[in-house]
């Protein structure tokens, strides 16, 4: 896993975003890298995968005090953020399970 996390991270929702383009042609999902949460002093870099077409969102935040985490959930666009956000230790995570979660919540 790359030094940086976020790279990490970005690299392995490319990966899945080709993935999915190339085996689902009804979801094209939008990945944004956000700054909100570090312009306004929160440690945290936050990711959103969308789906304009059924108008869900799944976001992947990377807390500072929470390294080698991921805190992840499935909203929808509307909603931007929920209460509860799920963890996952970053090293168990890869190209299959984003590609897995982006199919499982957009298909």
């Amino acid at each position: 896993m790359s030094e940086d996390p976020l790279k990490a991270l970005s690299d392995m929702a490319s990966d899945a975003h080709a993935r999915i383009q190339a085996a689902h042609e009804h979801i094209n999902p939008v990945v944004e890298v956000r700054r909100g949460m570090r312009d306004a002093g929160i440690p945290a870099d936050v990711m959103t995968i969308d789906c304009l077409r059924t108008r869900r969102r799944i976001t992947l935040i990377l807390h500072d005090e929470k390294p080698g985490v991921l805190l992840y959930q499935f909203v929808t666009i509307e909603d931007e953020v929920g209460e509860d956000f799920k963890e996952i230790a970053l090293s168990d995570v890869n190209t299959s399970t984003l590609f897995g979660w982006i199919q499982d919540y957009f298909g």
